[in-house]
Formats: structure tokens, sequence, C-alpha cells
């Protein structure tokens, strides 16, 4: 039974209970996307497991120990007989999330003991491990600090001896949490104060007579992900966990180990996936089958243990269904979380994304956007000047620059969108397996498909706005002369959102190895550069002109 992260409706749930503003969701690079807010401060994520699985009133009372921390949400809870063992994710600020997990460790050594305590799982103490996660505007730097401080509280206030592991590890050996917890509460018992290098980081140098020791540390986020084996004999489990494991030489990103459940009549291979962008569910799926094939088992079902990033989910469902050209906004619920940029956004909203840490939108986003507001003045420009008898000659050229400019505005906000989604396409090639020469091939050609469209897609963006630079000229040449100015305004955003386009398309065409694709988007590139110099010098002389009327 794995550790749990948060999922992003947990995620709003912790911003809650911080007192903080919760914004839409929007896509983000990372597995788990971050809702934009200028009140937002920092969240940590504590992810305590606990050696009790079966007496529920003992877990209810350690939940009512992190409820009674003001500012901290629990995100979720689970508990596994067999494993005898619960896990408790709560999140909040770091001063509270740190007192909330001082506080079970606490309450969960005066009702555990270990002397009596049996499970399948690896185990050395009453609160077995302390992980924090950071999820925002926090560091694993910080989350190292964080188990510091409390380590060395469990160790001087509670007498349980600790150990710092992971990224808040004291040495390089206990980065590895199976070597920190080696011969669990009763091996651990004899060691400590005899082998140095047992040496408890916090605490005193002897076991704690009934709590045991406590493994505090930070990580990053992973899932907790079990296959259930149609067979009850644990050695297929453990000699599958073995196979895939990154320790025996396996997938990287995987800790696996194989137990017995349901008092015997299966077997489970029960992994902890630590990047499952790097190493995706489904891959790790597919070897526990092959290795349980080679031992005559199949795979009879699988969980995920708490929560999981909506992006490893998609990732799965999208490869158990042979999907082609998906896209993860085609999911309903994804869709309204971010809806197209169109007038459904705000202002705000959209200030709040771009200048968020997320990748996009970006550049390019932003370069259709700045396109779009050019077309937007050209339009009033024409409409200051429709009607007026002076400029009656120029009515119906001007009409003609409404529809055309309406027409360019909406294909520049498509073309925001799909900036974006076309550099969500690189990631996802990029995140797919390579470990043999079939996956390799088929991961490059996803790859020179995504390129390409990633630099075709500001290639037309750049495009679109060459033409909201000759409407604007058009409106300094024909429009209202009073309202020149603002003539001159959108040619100047149709100039430097061009340029920022083409910018896009040259940062893109670095990863491009197709030379037909290279070679076509180039010669265009190079057309969209002339034009545009040329147009931008007859849109400023006729601005300039206007001006003088």
């Amino acid at each position: 039974m794995g550790v749990r992260d948060h999922g992003g409706a947990a995620l709003l749930a912790a911003r809650r209970a911080a007192g903080l503003r919760v914004h839409p969701r929007r896509r983000s690079r990372a597995a788990h996307g971050r809702a934009a807010s200028v009140a937002v401060t920092r969240l940590v994520e504590c992810v305590p497991n606990v050696s009790e699985g079966r007496r529920l009133e003992v877990i209810e009372e350690l939940i009512q120990v992190i409820a009674g921390v003001p500012g901290v949400t629990l995100l979720d809870r689970e508990s596994d007989a067999d494993h005898n063992r619960s896990v408790l994710t709560f999140a909040g600020a770091p001063e509270p999330v740190a007192e909330a997990a001082f506080r079970v460790v606490e309450r969960a050594a005066r009702l555990i003991d270990l002397n009596h305590h049996s499970g399948q799982h690896p185990r050395m103490g009453a609160t077995d491990v302390v992980p924090f996660v950071p999820v925002e505007n926090v560091t694993l730097d910080d989350c190292a600090e964080i188990a510091r401080r409390v380590g060395r509280r469990i160790g001087d206030e509670l007498s349980i001896p600790v150990f710092l592991y992971e990224a808040a590890a004291s040495r390089p050996e206990r980065t590895s949490l199976a070597e920190v917890r080696r011969g669990e509460f009763e091996g651990l018992r004899d060691a400590i104060g005899k082998d140095p290098t047992r040496r408890p980081d916090f605490g005193p140098e002897r076991i704690h007579p009934t709590a045991g020791a406590t493994a505090v540390g930070a990580r990053r986020f992973l899932v907790a992900f079990n296959a259930n084996l149609n067979t009850g004999d644990v050695r297929v489990a453990k000699a599958v966990a073995a196979a895939i494991r990154e320790q025996s030489g396996g997938l990287t990103n995987v800790r696996a180990l194989g137990f017995s459940i349901e008092g015997g009549r299966r077997a489970q291979v029960s992994m902890n996936l630590v990047n499952t962008e790097a190493t995706p569910i489904h891959r790790v799926l597919a070897l526990v089958r092959d290795e349980a094939a080679r031992h005559g088992a199949a795979v009879s079902g699988c969980e995920v243990v708490g929560l999981v990033p909506e992006a490893a989910m998609l990732d799965a469902a999208m490869h158990a269904l042979q999907l082609e050209n998906f896209r993860r906004d085609q999911v309903l619920e994804s869709r309204l979380e971010n809806p197209p940029l169109t007038g459904a956004v705000s202002i705000a909203s959209f200030f709040e994304q771009v200048a968020s840490p997320a990748p996009t939108p970006g550049g390019g986003t932003v370069s259709a956007f700045v396109g779009a507001l050019s077309t937007c003045l050209a339009t009033m420009v024409a409409n200051l000047t429709i009607g007026k008898k002076k400029y009656a000659a120029s009515e119906s050229a001007l009409l003609e620059l409404k529809r055309d400019a309406e027409s360019v505005r909406g294909e520049l906000l498509t073309l925001a969108r799909l900036d974006g989604e076309a550099f969500d396409a690189v990631l996802r090639a990029r995140r797919l397996p390579q470990a043999t020469p079939d996956e390799s091939a088929t991961r490059q050609r996803a790859l020179d498909h995504a390129g390409a469209e990633a630099a075709r897609v500001p290639l037309r963006t750049a495009a679109a706005c060459l033409r909201a630079l000759e409407l604007a000229q058009t409106a300094a040449r024909l429009g209202n002369v009073n309202a020149a100015s603002d003539a001159g305004v959108a040619g100047l955003l149709a100039r430097a959102a061009a340029e920022g386009a083409l910018l896009n398309v040259r940062i893109n065409l670095k990863s491009l190895d197709w030379q037909a694709d290279r070679e076509d988007i180039e010669m265009n590139l190079q057309r969209l550069q002339t034009a545009l110099e040329t147009t931008a010098r007859g849109c400023l002389d006729a601005v300039h002109s206007a001006l003088q009327a």
C-alpha cells in the first residue's frame, strides 16, 4: 500500500481551507493544474502513513487531530486491513501542516503499539513515514527544511528516533526509504545504538518501546498503484515486483513489492510510481502483465490508492482506447474548466493565466490575442468614420474592413487556443515510452508530427496578424483623421503580434527533423517577414499622413 497525492478538486479544497481565493483551473504542464491568484501564498501536502488499518476508531481519532489544526484540510484517507496500514493526506500552508504532522505522530504513539502489530506492509513505526510534498509556491528544499524541523521536534519531544529520507536525507544511502526501513521495527530495535550506520538523525539512539521509529522526508508527487493477481502464490507477486522495479533493473521511477492479500487468496504487486510522465501507468501495467504471464498468472484487477493526477489517468485512458489525435480539452469537464479564449474568459482571468508559472498560455497565444486586439481597434476606427459625410466615399471600403476584421479576429482567437494545444501535443509526444526500437520509432514520429504543427500554428498566426496590419493601414488611410492614433496603435500591435508569432516559429523549427516541412516553413517565414516589413512601413506612413491632415 503506497502513499498518495492530491488531485485538482482536492487542491482547490486545500486552497479554500487556507483561506485563499480560488479561481477556475487552467491547463498546466505539470501532472496537476495550478489555479491562479495573486492572493495565493504557499501550499504543502503531507501524507503520513500510520501502522493501523483495522481499528477504525484509531483512524477516526487521528483524523480529528488533523481537523483540529486551523488552516489544514484533509484531502483523503485510506485504510487497508491486509496491510494493517492507513494513509492520511492533508494540505495547507507550511506551518499548520507541520503542526498537524507532529500531532498525528504524537497521537499515534499513544494509540498504536508495534509489539502487537502485524500486517503485510513493511513498517518501523506507529507513524511509519511522514513525507512533505511541495504543492504551490514551495520548493522541494523548503519541504526538506520542514521535514528537518518536524523530525527534530518528534525526536526531542516524543523520544522517537527519526530518520530523514529522500530529499531531506542526511546521507546518500538514506534517500531510499527501503534502506531506512530495513529490518523494520524488530530489526531496528536491535540495531540502533549498536550499528553506527543506523544512528538516527534526531531523537534517542534507542527504539521507542511501542512507537518504534519514524521516517520523515520530502519528495515529489507519486501515484500508488496496485495490481492484483489471480493467484494466491505470493512468490509470483514478489518475482513480478523484483522484475519491474527500478532498484532491480526494471522500469525507472517504479518502486514495487509483492504481498499476500485477502487472507492468502490473492497476491498483489504494490507499486509507487514516482514520475508518471516519464514512466506512465499503462507502461507499468503492461510489464506487470508480461511478467505475471511468465509465471502462469494474470492481472485480475488494479487499484489506485487514494488520489491521482488527472493527467496520469488521461494518459492511461488514451493508451487503452488507442485514441489518435485526441486533445485533452475534448474532455467535457476539462473544456468547462478551461474554456476557449473567447468572451467567456475575463481579461483579468487571462492575464492571471499568462502570468502564472504554467508554460501555457505563452508567447504564441499572447501574440494571437494581441493581433485580435489590433482588429478591434481597426474596427473602432471604421465605426467612428462610417456615416459621416466627409468620409462617404470610403464607406463601402470601411464596411468591408469591418467584415474582414471580424473574420481575422475570429481566426486569431482560434489560433490562440490552438497554440497551447500544439505545445501540449509536443509534451505528450515527449512522454511516450522509448524502451524498444518500435517504441522509439513511434515516439519520433509523434514528435515530428507535433513539432511540425507547433511551428505551423504560429506561422498561421503571423499570416493572420499581417492581414490585421493591412486592415490597420486601411483604417489609417481611409478612416476618421481624429482616430489616426488608434489606427496607428492597431498597426503597431499587429506588427508586434506578427513578430512574436514568427519568434515562436523559429524556436520550434530548431527541434523539427523533417527536412521537407522545415524548408516549407522557412520559405513561408521569410515571405511573411518581408511582407510584414513592407506593410508596416506603409501603415506608419498612412498614420503620419493622417496626423498631419
